[in-house]
């Protein structure tokens, strides 16, 4: 059965340790989806190039 939790014990805080982890791995997320961004936006541009050059 689920665990009731007793009001008057406080939640564990984070360590200093999962802090750091959590604020490392959202800035490498945020890294990835710029690079993910980027990469698309430059193969929507080299794919214009090569239409517009195949009608030349």
């Amino acid at each position: 059965m689920a665990e009731r939790q007793d009001p008057k014990i406080p939640v564990k805080k984070a360590s200093p340790r999962e802090d750091r982890l959590k604020a490392a791995l959202k800035a490498n997320m945020a890294r990835r989806k710029a690079q993910m961004r980027a990469r698309a936006a430059q193969d929507t541009t080299e794919s214009r190039k090569g239409s517009n050059e195949e009608s030349s």
